[in-house]
């Protein structure tokens, strides 16, 4: 093993392969990161056979390589997603903010590391984000907005002004947030839930208007 740089991304599934193309092309945008395209890799539970070109190495050969460990998780889950990263984290690897040459982050939001910002994604401005958020195709955060850790926007999600959302909350695709709304930590929003008001922790809101189904 040399000590160049690798960047592994976690997960093999549908999430994972939509990831890939737009990570790669965010690492060959940063040659500081000190990544060759032959040390981009997906990481699994076990080996297996490559895929689009990339070796997938199991968790425990991707920690064992020599030098820096870069890694960004592509399983929408937050639960999951945080047990992942929290594990690498602990033995050294390093989370990086992934984002699509035509996502668009302003420059007054704030994204903290490990973010997945797919195609089209839009973090507008003064948004503050935390850790490993996940923002499919074409979501959107607006202005002054507060995003917790390992939070999950869904594909075409739209999340209107200066709203407030927990750790782990998965908001599904299509949904749509009011302008200045608390969504609790855990909370999950249905598929083109349109959500009128707050939502509580743990809660599961569908339809419109969103009401809540179980907690």
């Amino acid at each position: 093993m040399t000590s160049q740089a690798i960047f592994g991304l976690v997960g093999v599934g549908g999430h994972g392969r939509e990831t890939m193309p737009f990570a790669r092309a965010h690492i060959a945008a940063h040659p500081d990161l000190g990544v060759d395209v032959d040390r981009i890799v997906f990481v699994d539970r076990e080996p297996g056979p490559a895929i689009g070109g990339h070796g997938v190495l199991a968790e425990d050969a991707f920690t064992a390589v020599d030098g820096e460990r870069l890694f960004a998780v592509a399983v929408g889950k937050p639960e999951t997603r945080r047990a992942i990263a929290e594990r690498l984290e602990a033995v050294g690897c390093r989370a990086l903010t992934v984002i699509a040459t035509s996502a668009t982050v302003v420059d007054s939001a704030r994204v903290a590391s490990g973010g997945l910002i797919a195609p089209y994604a839009l973090i507008n401005a003064d948004a503050v984000v935390g850790r490993h958020l996940i923002a499919n195709v074409y979501s959107s955060l607006a202005h002054d907005c507060v995003v917790g850790d390992f939070v999950t926007l869904g594909p075409r999600a739209c999340v209107n002004g200066s709203v407030r959302i927990g750790d782990g909350v998965e908001i599904g695709a299509g949904a749509l947030i009011r302008q200045g709304l608390m969504i609790g930590e855990g909370a999950v929003i249905g598929m083109g839930a349109v959500v009128v008001k707050d939502v509580q922790p743990g809660a599961v809101v569908v339809g419109n208007p969103a009401r809540e189904i179980a907690r």
